[in-house]
Order: C-alpha cells, then sequence, then structure tokens
C-alpha cells in the first residue's frame, strides 16, 4: 500500500529504473554535443580576435595619432572627426585604403555643402535635418557615387545641421580632419604598424582549407560507411563556405596593398604573388569537392559499388588540403601535398580499375579534378599539374592525342 501511495512519476521512475536508465545513453551524448559546440564556438571567437588583432593595433594607433595632430597641431578644440575618419578608413576599407580616403573626403564635401547650403535658406530643426540627408542622399546617388560617399555625405549631412548652432565654423576642420584621418590612417599602414601580410593571409586561408579537409575526410568515413546522413552533412557544410572564401580574398586584397605601400614589405612580394595566384585554384578545389560530395551521396542511396580504394582516394585528397596549409604556413615548397594529391589520384585509378557506376565514375572524375587545382594551388602551372595526374591515374605518362579513358561522366546533381 505504501507503493500505491507515492505520485505516480515516482512509480514511474522507480520502474524505469528497474529496465535500467534507458534515456542515460541519450542524454550524454546530448550533453557532449553541447560541449563539443561550446569548445568550437570558443575556438572560433579566439580565431576571429587573434585574425582581427593587428588591425585593432592599428586602428587605436591612428586614432590616437589623428587626435593628437588635430588638437595639438591645428588647435581644434572638439577633434571629434579626425580619429573618426582614421578608424573609418582602417576598419571599413581593407585593401580599398587609398580609394576609401578618396571617398571619405569628396562624401564630406559633398555633406558640408548640401548642408550649408539648406541651413542657410531653411535654418535648422527636425525637418530641416530630415530634408538634408535626404538632399545629400539623392544628390550623391545621382552623381554615381559609391556606398561610402553617400553614407559619408549623409553623416556629414547630419553633424553639420545639428553642431552648427552651437560650434561655429565647423565646416573647414571637418573637412581637414577628413584629410588627416584618412592620411594618418595610410601612414600607420604603410610605416607606422605595416602588417605582415603573409601572416595574414595564412590566418584568413586557415578556415577555409580547414573547412574543406574535414568535410572531404567526412565524405570518405562516410563512403566507408555507407552513411548518407554523414555524406549529406558534409555537403551541407561545405556548402556555406562564403564566409571564409570572403576572408580569404578580402585578406588577399589588404595583403596586396599593403605591399604596394609599405616599403618594409616590399621584399615579400613574389611569396605575396604564389598565395594570391593560389587563390583561385582554391576555390575551383572547394566547388569540385562540392560536386564530388554530392555524387558520394547519390552513390550511397543508388547503393551503387563503392570500391576499397575511393574512401581512402578522398582521405589522400583531405590530407592534401591540409599539408598544403602547413606548407604554405610555414613557407615551405608544398611538396608533400603534391605528393598526396597525386596519391589521391593514383588510389582514384585504383577504384576505377575495379569498377564502379555513372555517380561512381564522377567522383573519380572530381577526384582528379580536385587533386589538380590542389597542384596548381601549389604552384605548378595548369598544363603541367594535368599531365602529372593523368600520369598517377594511368601509372603511365599518357600521349595528349590518346583518347581519353578516365572517367568523363558530367558533374551534374
Amino acid at each position: 500500500m505504501a507503493r500505491d501511495r507515492q505520485p505516480p512519476f515516482l512509480r514511474r521512475m522507480t520502474s524505469r529504473e528497474a529496465l535500467g536508465d534507458l534515456d542515460g545513453p541519450r542524454i550524454a551524448a546530448a550533453m557532449d554535443e553541447l560541449r563539443h559546440r561550446s569548445k568550437a564556438t570558443l575556438h572560433d571567437r579566439l580565431h576571429r580576435v587573434r585574425t582581427a588583432f593587428g588591425l585593432a593595433l592599428q586602428a587605436g594607433l591612428a586614432a590616437g595619432l589623428a587626435y593628437l595632430v588635430s588638437h595639438r597641431l591645428l588647435h581644434n578644440p572638439q577633434p571629434v572627426f579626425a580619429p573618426i575618419s582614421a578608424v573609418g578608413t582602417l576598419a571599413a576599407s581593407v585593401g580599398q585604403r587609398f580609394r576609401r580616403t578618396v571617398e571619405l573626403i569628396i562624401g564630406v564635401a559633398v555633406g558640408v555643402l548640401v548642408g550649408d547650403v539648406l541651413i542657410y535658406f531653411l535654418g535648422t530643426g527636425a525637418w530641416q535635418l530630415a530634408l538634408v540627408v535626404t538632399s545629400a542622399i539623392l544628390l550623391t546617388i545621382f552623381a554615381g557615387a559609391s556606398v561610402a560617399i553617400v553614407i559619408q555625405a549623409a553623416a556629414t549631412a547630419v553633424l553639420i545641421v545639428t553642431l552648427s548652432p552651437s560650434t561655429q565654423n565647423i565646416e573647414f576642420p571637418r573637412f581637414v580632419d577628413a584629410f588627416i584621418g584618412g592620411s594618418i590612417a595610410l601612414l600607420v599602414t604603410a610605416v607606422l604598424l605595416p602588417l605582415n601580410p603573409l601572416r595574414v593571409i595564412n590566418r584568413a586561408a586557415r578556415p577555409a582549407l580547414d573547412l574543406l579537409a574535414e568535410q572531404l575526410d567526412a565524405c570518405a568515413e562516410a563512403l566507408r560507411n555507407r552513411d548518407r546522413g554523414a555524406a549529406q552533412r558534409a555537403l551541407f557544410r561545405l556548402r556555406e563556405n562564403k564566409e571564409e572564401l570572403d576572408a580569404l580574398s578580402e585578406a588577399i586584397e589588404g595583403a596586396k596593398e599593403t605591399i604596394t605601400i609599405s616599403p618594409a614589405r616590399w621584399h615579400r612580394r613574389s611569396e605575396l604573388t604564389h598565395y594570391a595566384e593560389a587563390a583561385e585554384p582554391i576555390d575551383r578545389a572547394m566547388r569540385n569537392s562540392g560536386t564530388l560530395i554530392r555524387r558520394a551521396v547519390t552513390m550511397i542511396e543508388d547503393e551503387e559499388s563503392i570500391p576499397e580504394p575511393m574512401p581512402d582516394s578522398v582521405a589522400h585528397l583531405a590530407e592534401s588540403v591540409r599539408l598544403l596549409r602547413h606548407e604554405f604556413a610555414v613557407g615551405e615548397e608544398p611538396e608533400q601535398a603534391r605528393e598526396r594529391a597525386l596519391r589521391a589520384v593514383s588510389e582514384a585509378g585504383r577504384a576505377y580499375a575495379d569498377g564502379v557506376g555513372f555517380s561512381g565514375s564522377v567522383v573519380i572524375a572530381q577526384v582528379r579534378t580536385a587533386a589538380s587545382d590542389l597542384m596548381v594551388a601549389s604552384g605548378i602551372d595548369q598544363e603541367e599539374a594535368n599531365r602529372l595526374v593523368r600520369q598517377a591515374f594511368h601509372g603511365k605518362d599518357q600521349p595528349s592525342d590518346a583518347p581519353p579513358t578516365a572517367p568523363t561522366a558530367p558533374p551534374v546533381g
């Protein structure tokens, strides 16, 4: 009778304990996943901080110097615009700081002109402010100005309307401060605190190359286990690579600018050229790997034959990406990355000889193509990369006029 007087949820717990804790493993797995995600998130945030640290130092130094120059040398009692211009030039225009400085000054000039003219005829107030901002934006858009000029003109117009009643002769100091801020930002970038362009690119390239390697590894494991869900997840994650590729492209543009205007970095021009040339084949390798993984999903769905060398081929391709990133970072000739890419092609040739279906032939074709992209990214010209890939696939060199015996199935979805 005592047990009957227990609340229902306690009776259910007692019954479950008798049968064993069925929910325990699921809860433990969920908690492990949460812990893994929190660690990954912390790692990503720390990486972003390390990537932006140099730019933050540049912006801080430029803001402080712009304030000192405007306040101490030009005797501006309120040197607000100079540090704002310096930070805006640095933080919002990586790779285009010359252009952004010019845009900054043009936008200020337009904002001052529109603000002064309308204030002279209409006075100040809420509706005048609205009219000034609208006019500045429409005028700059009509002139075909960039978004940066439009924003700067509107912001300057707001400052002119709101500060003119309490601060006299604000227009000329505002214009001078914009010039000072932009110029000091360029001085900091070029002479006082130039970033190491190769280090910037290395940090930007790591997320993109790590993403590619991880998803190729996941695809290889999915092929071994015929796990369609794992292959599909790898495909979805690789498709979300725009942020990583954009960061790499921006870093390369910023590094080009640094080497152009910074005498201290001129000796790294040849290395930067190599990096810049590698960006496009890395992007192609990303896209071809996406086709590879998409067809791996179809292979598993259609229950096609998966020869044993095929997953090994994809895994070698992933390792080639990792080696390429490492050898780039330490400044070594990427010979290990090339060797591993050719090994991936050799394993793909063995898998093709064992017999594959339609989707399998596409996977093998994409292994060859992605390997060729990685070879080009490593510094080999396209024709030589193609020759080496053909040789690795067939086990010997193939005459250029020989009919193709490699898989030629189109990379369709």
